[in-house]
């Protein structure tokens, strides 16, 4: 009995040793597949128009001089 308990603890103690990076391969996994599948509808999505391309530009802000110049 004092055997199969001795196995049993190396066997618990060794899954929480992996278990953090089974974890993170199946997170990787899940990442990678995502991004295959958004590669694959991007690539059969059709084209945008002319005016979705064209950048958005940020009103520019006047100059106010700071207390800190004066």
């Amino acid at each position: 009995m004092n055997t199969f308990l001795n196995y049993l603890g190396i066997a618990v103690l060794f899954a929480l040793v992996l278990l953090p990076a089974l974890l993170g391969v199946v997170r990787e996994r899940r990442i990678d597949r995502e991004l295959r599948e958004a590669e694959r509808d991007r690539s059969t999505r059709p084209p945008r128009t002319a005016d979705a391309a064209r950048p958005v530009r940020a009103a520019r802000r006047p100059y106010v001089r700071s207390w800190a110049r004066i």
